[in-house]
């Protein structure tokens, strides 16, 4: 059996927790190399060279690949590690709507929070990527509405992606905190796989204080 592992450059309390909880979710093999983003060290030339945009996350794959942009790592390692058996296959009715709710997440969720947050209008509907900031939320509501999870009734990574983003958009009070969205938040954060992965964030930063 290979002992290979995927590498994950990591920052705690990042974009690249979500990626630690999938990590855990899945049961996949990983070595973490975490980056003291107080630091500076996303900033050197060594982080650049494998991710340009010098962000966290960034991913090393089994064959020595490099993967960048969260959704894109997300989804990547979710059809990697397919027997966790929380991930839609090719074929199945399902995989649709969880690609739609994967990159809806990048395309129109994140823009319409960062608009929301500068105080910036989001202009011509022509021209928006994502038309309103109240649109998205109203249709994030709509899916969790209609089941425990942003598919219903079946748990997929997506859920690793919404559940862990909506925990901190909330916290930081970019996205109200209605009931529906703070109950999934709840059933999400409950997660044994959750609590590993952010008992492992809160142990990374609380060593990266000086």
């Amino acid at each position: 059996m290979s002992d290979a592992k995927v590498t994950l450059y990591h920052g705690p309390n990042t974009r690249s927790t979500g990626v630690l909880t999938l990590l855990e979710e899945l049961g996949a093999p990983y070595d973490l190399h975490v980056l003291d983003r107080g630091k500076g060290e996303h900033l050197t030339d060594a982080y650049r060279a494998i991710n340009p945009m010098m962000k966290v996350p960034a991913l090393r794959d089994l064959a020595g690949n490099i993967i960048i942009e969260q959704v894109a790592i997300l989804l990547y390692l979710a059809d990697l590690f397919p027997a966790a058996g929380i991930t839609p296959a090719i074929g199945d009715p399902l995989r649709g709507p969880y690609l739609r709710w994967m990159i809806f997440y990048a395309a129109s969720f994140e823009p319409a929070l960062t608009d929301k947050f500068r105080k910036v209008e989001p202009g011509h509907q022509g021209m928006s990527p994502y038309g309103s900031y109240d649109r998205v939320i109203e249709s994030v509501i709509t899916a969790l509405s209609k089941g425990d999870y942003i598919l219903g009734d079946t748990f997929t990574a997506a859920d690793v992606l919404w559940g862990t983003a909506l925990h901190w958009t909330v916290g930081f009070k970019l996205v109200p905190a209605e009931p529906v969205i703070t109950a999934y938040v709840e059933r999400i954060m409950a997660r044994p796989a959750v609590k590993r992965a952010s008992a492992r964030d809160r142990e990374l930063a609380a060593g990266q204080k000086t």
